[in-house]
């Protein structure tokens, strides 16, 4: 064999090394791949897909403790009802103010006000008085219930803030009311 013939061999001999080493050889990877060898066959998951971020609707907790709504909510309203020229809490006033008492003792840094209201029959200065005798109903029988009488403010707005309009019954008795409003919020 000449000296050419052997070098023809030995590139051939280069060539099938190098084609039968490259078959063997697993191919480079980066750094995402997530090929896993189980000995026996190969499991080849695909890198995770960033997903955008998804703009999530807050979930509703309900009121802020010691809030209006949280009052409402609790107490199952802000106000009570009085009969024709009286100031007399009723026993439904009684039940509602009692739930009051209970949520004003559990927010004790709470302060609140409560409106006394009259309807559209009567003077200006004699609704007022009225509206006055309505509200310190309230704060007294709050008081009687265990809240603090420096927690709880009056004031009287007779005739000049009625909830509805109307002259006849059904308006009347929605406009004689003491009704309570939270002070802020705690801890302001």
């Amino acid at each position: 064999m000449t000296q050419f013939g052997s070098g023809i061999k030995f590139i051939a001999v280069v060539f099938v090394a190098a084609l039968l080493g490259a078959c063997s050889t697993k191919p480079a990877t980066d750094s995402t791949d997530t090929t896993v060898d189980t000995g026996t066959q190969q499991n080849t998951t695909p890198p995770p897909v960033a997903t955008p971020e998804v703009e999530r609707e807050p979930i509703d907790r309900g009121p802020a403790k010691g809030s209006f709504d949280d009052m409402v909510a609790v107490v199952g309203g802000d106000r009570v009802f009085f009969a024709f020229d009286s100031s007399e809490l009723s026993s439904s006033a009684r039940t509602t103010l009692q739930r009051a008492a209970t949520w004003m003792n559990d927010n004790r840094s709470v302060r609140i006000t409560v409106e006394g209201h009259a309807d559209e029959r009567g003077t200006r200065e004699y609704n007022l008085a009225l509206g006055e005798r309505r509200a310190t109903a309230v704060k007294n029988y709050m008081a009687a219930l265990g809240v603090s009488a420096s927690r709880v403010g009056t004031i009287s707005y007779g005739k000049e803030r009625p909830a509805v309009l109307g002259s006849n019954e059904s308006a009347w008795s929605q406009n004689r009311r003491g009704q309570i409003t939270v002070n802020g919020s705690p801890g302001t």
